[in-house]
């Protein structure tokens, strides 16, 4: 009895023991505490966009208030006083900008015979004194055109048109100081007339620079405020940043205020026929200085400040800037370098994306009438405007153009602003193409 017992308790003991094992080994092991992940290091903050930072310092104050100071000298039309005025106060900007070693070349205007080709061709060279033809993107409609849709510089108007043309009634101008400040306005002699201009002269390649122009002459009996105050403003307020103490570039950029651009671009002929052989050359042999370093771009600035969309069917046009306005560069097309200039289209168009902050860029090949068509078969040249050249202010989409209305007052901070996005357009666009830094 005792045996079975005992045979028992040894049978429980053992079935208690194997499955007191059994249970151990069927429960897994606690598993070992992971240690806690090292922190992931912060992300290396992006580096500072220099380009970014300098066309933060485009202004639109400072644009305003440059374009109000060139409208104290009138409508600045060629071969006056105030034309002359208007020069050295430019200079004498750009000089206390930095942008210190301003220069003059001087040609001799020569009026076009009764009966020429009209605004936007000169009559004769402005060195020699030969009839020369104009640009080819120059010449526009004539009264032999039998298509009643061709614009100027090969574009197609189309939609709604209004009467364009140039005012020459000193009557029409209702201000009394201003009518008197331009009475000056009788046909202009023969005789000298000036372009000024400054250079920032490049770090790593003097010898190579981009030409960033516009003309500072206007007609019409009124300010000239937009044709051509906002262009010569955008210039020289590209100027003043530039020529911050801690701007450098590596290529040098010449920033030139054209005369002459309405009686037919004789300013920037001129330029080109007396620079362009002295291109790259070193003067004197072995001194580092490059009085006409070679040129790989021109960029011209032409009214840059009212895009209120086309006329309505009455002939008028919306009072305020539309929200759809866009900063027009062209090429032309038929020119010598029209894949170059094309390329250069493109590149201010992607700055704009980059860098303005309100109005976009559009592209077109109708450069025309302005003083890029004298560059243009001879490097990549383009042209900045408010609208297309051809198919829009030929087709009178500014009403203030030439006209006494183009007044410092006509315009809003919108106009101002499209103007200032220009600006940031091509400060963008010419600070990637030569290397703009900050010194640190």
């Amino acid at each position: 009895m005792r045996s079975t017992v005992f045979t028992a308790a040894v049978c429980v003991t053992v079935g208690v023991a194997f499955t007191s094992v059994s249970a151990r080994q069927q429960t897994p092991p606690a598993a070992p505490q992971a240690a806690a992940p090292a922190a992931a290091p912060a992300p290396a903050p992006a580096p500072e966009d220099p380009i970014k930072t300098m066309v933060g310092r485009l202004d639109l104050e400072k644009y305003k208030a440059t374009i109000k100071g060139l409208t104290q000298f009138g409508d600045r039309r060629q071969g006056t006083e105030r034309n002359r005025k208007a020069l050295d106060w430019i200079e004498a900007q750009l000089q206390s900008y930095g942008c210190t070693n301003t220069e003059r070349i001087t040609y001799t205007y020569t009026p076009r015979p009764p009966g020429g080709r009209g605004r936007g061709a000169a009559a004769v060279d402005p060195v020699t004194g030969a009839p020369v033809p104009a640009p080819a993107a120059a010449q526009g409609r004539g009264r032999g055109n039998a298509d009643p849709t061709a614009g100027q510089g090969g574009s197609k108007i189309r939609g709604i048109r209004r009467r364009t043309g140039v005012n020459n009634d000193p009557n029409a101008q209702p201000d009394e100081k201003l009518r008197a400040l331009n009475t000056e306005q009788t046909p202009a002699e023969p005789g000298p007339r000036q372009d000024v201009f400054c250079t920032k002269i490049g770090t790593t390649h003097p010898e190579e620079m981009y030409i960033i122009g516009a003309h500072m002459d206007g007609i019409g009996w009124g300010e000239a405020a937009n044709d051509d105050g906002s262009g010569t403003a955008l210039v020289m307020e590209l100027a003043r940043v530039f020529s911050g103490p801690d701007v450098q570039t590596e290529r040098s950029i010449r920033f030139a205020l054209w005369n002459n651009e309405e009686s037919g671009t004789e300013g920037a002929a001129a330029y080109v026929a007396q620079r362009k052989d002295l291109q790259g050359k070193e003067d004197p042999p072995g001194s580092g200085k490059y009085p006409e370093p070679k040129w790989l771009g021109m960029i011209q600035h032409d009214m840059m400040m009212f895009d209120h969309g086309m006329p309505l069917a009455d002939g008028t046009l919306p009072k305020e800037q539309r929200p759809e306005a866009d900063v027009n560069v062209e090429f032309a097309k038929t020119s010598k370098f029209a894949a170059e200039a094309q390329a250069l289209a493109w590149l201010l168009h992607a700055a704009n994306e980059k860098y303005a902050t309100d109005y976009p860029a559009a592209v077109g090949p109708h450069m025309t009438n302005t003083d890029s068509g004298r560059f243009q078969d001879v490097v990549a040249a383009i042209s900045l405007r408010e609208n297309e050249r051809g198919a829009q202010i030929g087709a009178g989409w500014d009403p203030q153009w030439h006209q006494p209305t183009d007044l410092y007052v006509t315009y809003s901070d919108k106009d101002f602003r499209l103007g200032l996005n220009a600006a940031q357009t091509t400060l963008g666009a010419v600070a990637q193409l030569t290397g703009a830094t900050l010194k640190k």
